[in-house]
Order: C-alpha cells, then sequence, then structure tokens
C-alpha cells in the first residue's frame, strides 16, 4: 500500500526530466567522488572539443543539430544527506531544460535559416539564464548544511552541435574495442543533419558492415589464482513486457528519469519510486527465486513507423523515441571471475552503471558500448551498429564493473564505488576487491537495415536514447541492482573461485 500510494500514473508520462547523475549518498551521509578511470578510457577523452566557454560553440546555428552541455552532476563532489532531494530535483531540471531546449532547436529550422542569430538569441540564450539560476540553488542547497560547490557556474553554458561531430570515435585499444574498419563512412558523411525518422538519427553512416571489421576483442591474460568459474542466471527476456521510462539509480523518485523506454527482467517491482525493501519484496522473472536482482537497458526499436504505447509520451515518441520496440530473442546473464584474484561477494543493493547515456555529448571516458553480431563477436563496435550477414543476429553485450571500493553500494556519480580491472593484467585498482563481473548479452532478430536508401526498404533500428543524442550507438549502457539473498551470493562466489559452471 505504501508503494502504490506513492506511485504516479504511467500514462501521464511524467513531467521531470532527471539528471544523468542524481546523487546517493554513501557511509556516514557524504559522497566523495574519486572517479577511477575505466579499463577502456584514453586520451582522447582529454582532447574533445567542447566550446562551451564562449556560451554556444563554434558551429553555425544552421547546421547544428543538437545541444551539448557539461553535465553538473558528474562535477559534484559532496552532497550532505539534508541536500539531496532538493538537488536531486535541480538536477532533474537541468535535463528538463535541455530537452525542452533541444526540441524547440529541431522545430526552429526555418527560423534559423531566416535568421543567423536566432538559435543563440532564442533558444541557446535562454538555456544558459535557466541553468544559471538552477545550478546557483544546487550551489546554495549545498552550501547550506555543507560546503558550498565552487565554480559550478562555468558549467551553465552549452554550445550547439553538428551531427557529424561525433564526440568518441575511437576508444583506443585497452578494451579490445578500438579503431573501427568499416565501410569507409565517417559518421555524418553524405548523410543529412537531421536524419532518422524524427530528425534526431539514426543515420546511415551510423552503421557498418560487421564482415569488414577487422577481430579486435583481447583477452586478458590469467594468473594462478584467478577465479575461473561461470555463474548463470536466467530471467527471460521481458515476456512481461515491463517498461518505463525511469531510472531508479540516477534519478530516484523522479517520473521520466531516463528520457528514453527501458527493458526489465529480474526484479518487477522496478520504477523511479522503488526503495530497497521494495527490491527485497518484490517478484523476480528469474528462474531461481533467490535472484531477484534488477537488470535493466535501454529498448531497442525498428524505425518502421510503427506507434507502441509511448509514442505520444514524454520518454517515448515525445522525445524522439519512436518505432517498434524489440523484444530480444535471447538474455544472458553470466557472472565471471577475475583473471587476476579471487571474488568477494556483492553487496546486497550494489547499483553499478555500465556505459554512458550520454557519451555523444560527454566523451568517451565512460562509454562502453559493445555492438556485434552471432557469428562475429570477435569483433565489437562501439560508435557504429553493425550490420550483420544473412543468418547473422545482432547482439549487444554489456560487461559491468567488477572491483567494488569495499564499503558503498552507491556513489554520487554512480561510478567512483566501482571500477574496471586492469584489462591486461585483470587486477583491480588500489583499495578496491574484485567481486564477479556480470557480463550481459542480449541477441535480436531483426534485418540489416538497406543503408543506400537512407532505410526506406530495410528500416534502420536504433537504441533509445536522450533525444539529444541522436541515437548513436555509443550511448548504448546498462544498469543493474544486486538483490541476490546472501546463500545465492555465497554459492556464487564458491563456484566462481573454484572453477566450476553453475546456475
Amino acid at each position: 500500500m505504501r508503494r502504490n500510494a506513492r506511485k504516479r500514473s504511467k500514462t501521464t508520462g511524467g513531467k521531470l526530466m532527471a539528471a544523468a547523475a542524481a546523487l546517493t549518498l554513501g557511509a556516514g551521509g557524504l559522497v566523495v567522488v574519486n572517479v577511477y578511470a575505466s579499463a577502456h578510457e584514453t586520451s582522447d577523452a582529454d582532447t574533445l572539443k567542447r566550446s562551451s566557454q564562449g556560451g554556444t560553440g563554434q558551429a553555425a546555428a544552421s547546421e547544428a543539430s543538437t545541444i551539448d552541455c557539461p553535465d553538473v552532476g558528474d562535477r559534484l563532489q559532496q552532497v550532505p544527506e539534508q541536500a539531496r532531494a532538493e538537488v536531486d530535483r535541480e538536477l532533474a531540471s537541468l535535463d528538463n531544460q535541455i530537452s525542452e531546449a533541444y526540441q524547440k532547436l529541431q522545430s526552429s529550422t526555418r527560423a534559423i535559416q531566416q535568421d543567423s542569430g536566432f538559435a543563440n538569441n532564442a533558444i541557446m540564450g535562454p538555456l544558459k539564464d535557466k541553468r544559471v539560476a538552477t545550478i546557483d540553488r544546487i550551489a546554495l542547497s549545498i552550501g547550506r548544511v555543507g560546503n558550498k560547490p565552487q565554480g559550478l557556474e562555468s558549467l551553465a553554458a552549452c554550445s550547439l552541435r553538428a551531427a557529424d561531430d561525433q564526440n568518441g570515435q575511437e576508444q583506443g585499444q585497452e578494451n579490445g574495442q578500438g579503431e573501427q574498419q568499416g565501410n569507409g563512412q565517417d559518421n555524418g558523411q553524405g548523410q543529412p543533419a537531421d536524419g532518422g525518422q524524427t530528425g534526431n538519427g539514426p543515420v546511415a553512416a551510423d552503421f557498418v558492415d560487421i564482415t569488414a571489421v577487422q577481430p579486435n576483442v583481447a583477452t586478458p591474460r590469467r594468473s594462478k589464482q584467478a577465479s575461473r568459474g561461470t555463474f548463470t542466471t536466467q530471467c527471460g527476456v521481458n515476456e512481461n513486457k515491463l517498461y518505463n521510462s525511469d531510472n531508479v539509480i540516477v534519478a530516484p523518485g523522479v517520473d521520466n528519469g531516463a528520457h528514453h523506454t527501458h527493458d526489465y527482467v529480474g526484479n518487477q517491482a522496478n520504477d523511479a519510486f522503488a526503495d530497497n525493501d521494495d527490491f527485497a519484496g518484490g517478484e523476480t522473472t528469474c528462474q531461481n527465486p533467490g535472484d531477484k536482482s534488477s537488470y535493466y537497458w535501454p529498448v531497442l526499436r525498428l524505425q518502421d513507423g510503427t506507434e507502441e504505447f509511448d509514442a505520444n509520451q514524454q520518454g517515448g515518441g515525445a522525445e524522439g523515441n519512436t518505432g517498434k520496440i524489440l523484444t530480444a530473442s535471447e538474455v544472458t546473464l553470466d557472472y565471471v571471475g577475475n583473471a587476476s584474484n579471487k571474488v568477494v561477494a556483492m553487496p546486497k543493493f550494489l547499483r553499478i552503471i555500465t556505459g554512458d547515456a550520454k557519451a555523444f555529448t560527454n566523451g568517451t571516458t565512460n562509454a562502453n558500448a559493445a555492438w556485434s553480431c552471432t557469428g562475429f563477436e570477435d569483433r565489437q563496435l562501439t560508435d557504429k551498429y553493425p550490420v550483420c550477414p544473412e543468418g547473422s543476429s545482432l547482439v549487444r553485450t554489456s560487461k559491468f564493473q567488477s572491483c567494488w571500493d569495499g564499503q558503498n553500494i552507491d556513489s554520487a556519480n554512480h561510478r567512483a564505488h566501482v571500477a574496471f580491472a586492469d584489462p591486461k593484467s585483470g587486477a583491480c585498482p588500489s583499495g578496491f576487491k574484485a567481486i564477479p563481473q556480470l557480463v550481459q548479452r542480449l541477441v535480436y532478430d531483426v534485418d540489416a537495415p538497406s543503408l543506400d536508401d537512407n532505410g526506406q526498404s530495410s528500416p534502420f533500428y536504433a537504441v533509445d536514447g536522450f533525444p539529444e543524442q541522436m541515437h548513436k550507438p555509443i550511448t548504448d549502457h546498462g544498469d543493474f541492482v544486486n538483490v541476490f539473498d546472501e546463500q545465492l551470493m555465497t554459492e556464487m562466489v564458491q563456484c566462481i573461485n573454484t572453477g566450476r559452471k553453475c546456475q
């Protein structure tokens, strides 16, 4: 009764847009961000173009097709418990402002063509003013009960971005997902800036023939102390069609916090208002009732004109996420060991996000997309969707962080409490412990899109995302809340550490 009373109606679509990094408290009610680079981070991230210092960027307004704003939530280092709820609401407002500005930009093509200053004066200027006021409220809220953060005002200005300005086209070789060996098409080359069914992607240049990609997956060398076992949990493929556009990890208590629709398997209590008690008491689609964990990811859609249940809702069609929702034909959830050490149990209610839903504008630092095709999974793509040959199915793989700080189940930016193991040695960063690594593999039976006619004869597919992210493949990500019971978690750890295959 308590949970139902506080839930909002799903049919309203929600009015609050949540931040990409809502805040959660660690031990002692205070979070300190101490970000460890993921295994695939390269110096490319340090050289990405960002022109926000100038207020509106360098792209000509008539050519710009999206909006790039600094991520305020990711910069907050300490958030006292007393300020948490207010800061969450204000971070949600920032995403709402970006969404509204982006939609105005998309609907103002004629005005921009007629007046070169329209985008700056009517869209980007007002957006900056709103962000200044919201960021100031965030700083004041924290300052009333703790140390007021300094320098946040420098994050207010946003820039205009052209569709062919892809941050993070290369991710280096550290995670075996480096340079793309494709069909010679650069992102946006020969494609309209407003491609895609609703004008925000994808375009033909977002796809590449998987058979033209060279094998690029490397395996870390295992030590004698490696934990070599595998534990598999079977939780279905979302046969129940549990969908919503919430994200309880990054935006607790906020409707439409994800700005896109999620598939859910495992725990069926997951929405923006779920707390640990709700998860503990929730039903599960997993065959083993000891696993009530929540596994969720952005849906994949076929850009075929189908009007789904959310065609007119925020998070769905109202924010550019359109077309037929594709249900995976296979979902594999494996927990694997560490190449350097034995693993320890994950704490109950541990939250992990892998990948970055805003990687197109944020850059590659936290991007962890991995697209491939059955029969070609030694070739993984990060910033391209694969075109699979006949008889081969599309594959999305998410490898979650496998090192834990030993204390917190979450952190302010939802990343600092976990880290990736070293890609070569498998060792965790100093002070971190190896935990079972979740490897999530999704398989889809979808026809190869026709690139020569922009998906007219065989439609494109695309991952759901924030509207300003242009449905780029690099924004793919996965979310996980651990709700294994203690006994089953103990069995998992023993299975992995003794080199067995269990389920």
